[in-house]
């Protein structure tokens, strides 16, 4: 991971960094990364594949335990999203992404603010410059697209709203069947779960753009990080980028594998908050993105998780004698103002015994 810098970049996106007239056909040395080879990266079609797992198989609960256990992420089929939604809200980000600086620049994020257009909070911990460009929607879009698209905002409000609604209740499925698969009864979980319905259920939408990039060796689309909800639910378009960092284990060493864009999938990601909750047996997973030299990359994040004021800690039934809680409970919030502080240190400062720097 790059060393972090003694002051941060400042908050404006991508394009915005570019001398004028900037046509993206050369890297300029604010988005030269150096250090993006630590680990070897794996072909998708090995041996190394990311579980492909179908929400309606009959051993789905022993299937995605297995998967959460080795590997943090996996992706899912048998969803119930519809494809036309995930088009039209395709057709929505790029419609985003597609306008002038100055126009995106209206709906830029506030200081102290989640939503709006601008770079990623991991952004502030390197020294080098992402090639990508995000917009997060926490709550309803309509302030910031009303700034975008004063007189036709409706559609992109409509498709957003959408898509939140069933990825709510997409999400909090998910995080059932991942707590079952723990060995939880249902009694068990809904005394232990802090989300006991998805509308209570605390989520942020994010949006990416990885424009083409002349040399994608020098550079990169998102840093290496881990999520710091229950869960993140990734849909990417049909260009590759998103790589996982398998752990060292019997089959090799420490490696990155590209997760390949299926169709109509879903990528889940384990979230910081669910290590917490399992007690560090479902691991979260790090994960980058990368860029393509000639196809524009685009993706939607979705992140799960409590109430923000619900504090989050190991399930009892999942301690005892043999290995007590190890991580001290916090709220959502709390720990994303943690990360902001510690990033990749933050997990680690929640353990029971350890001192926050």
């Amino acid at each position: 991971m790059p060393s972090l810098p003694e002051k941060p970049v400042s908050n404006v996106p991508l394009q915005l960094h570019q001398p004028k007239n900037f046509r993206f056909d050369s890297v300029p040395e604010s988005h030269a990364w150096l250090d993006l080879h630590d680990h070897p990266t794996v072909d998708p079609t090995g041996p190394d594949t990311v579980p492909l797992i179908d929400l309606t198989d009959p051993k789905l609960t022993a299937k995605i335990s297995k998967a959460c256990e080795e590997w943090g992420v996996f992706q899912i089929t048998g969803h119930c999203i519809q494809p036309d939604l995930l088009t039209r809200l395709e057709a929505q980000i790029h419609r985003l992404f597609a306008l002038p600086a100055d126009r995106k620049l209206k709906a830029a994020k506030s200081p102290g603010d989640v939503s709006g257009y601008g770079l990623v909070p991991i952004s502030s911990f390197f020294s080098k410059l992402m090639w990508s460009e995000g917009f997060t929607i926490s709550g309803s879009p309509l302030h910031h697209a009303q700034k975008l698209w004063p007189d036709d905002y409706s559609s992109f409000c409509e498709v957003v709203e959408e898509f939140d609604n069933v990825m709510r209740q997409l999400g909090n499925k998910l995080l059932h069947v991942i707590l079952f698969s723990l060995g939880l009864s249902k009694e068990d979980i809904i005394r232990a779960c802090p989300v006991r319905d998805w509308h209570d259920m605390s989520a942020a939408v994010q949006l990416n753009s990885y424009p083409p990039c002349p040399d994608p060796e020098r550079t990169i689309g998102l840093a290496a990080h881990t999520d710091s909800s229950f869960l993140t639910l990734l849909y990417q378009n049909s260009v590759s980028g998103l790589q996982v960092l398998r752990p060292k284990d019997h089959t090799g060493p420490m490696r990155w594998v590209t997760v390949p864009p299926v169709p109509n999938t879903f990528t889940v990601n384990i979230g910081d908050l669910m290590h917490v909750l399992s007690n560090g047996r479902f691991r979260s997973v790090m994960h980058r993105a990368m860029v393509n030299p000639a196809k524009h990359r685009i993706s939607v994040g979705f992140f799960c998780g409590p109430p923000m004021d619900v504090k989050v800690g190991p399930i009892n039934k999942l301690t005892g004698p043999e290995r007590g809680p190890v991580y001290r409970p916090v709220t959502w919030q709390e720990y994303q103002r943690l990360r902001r502080k510690l990033f990749d240190k933050a997990l680690d400062a929640l353990k029971i015994g350890e001192e926050i720097a």
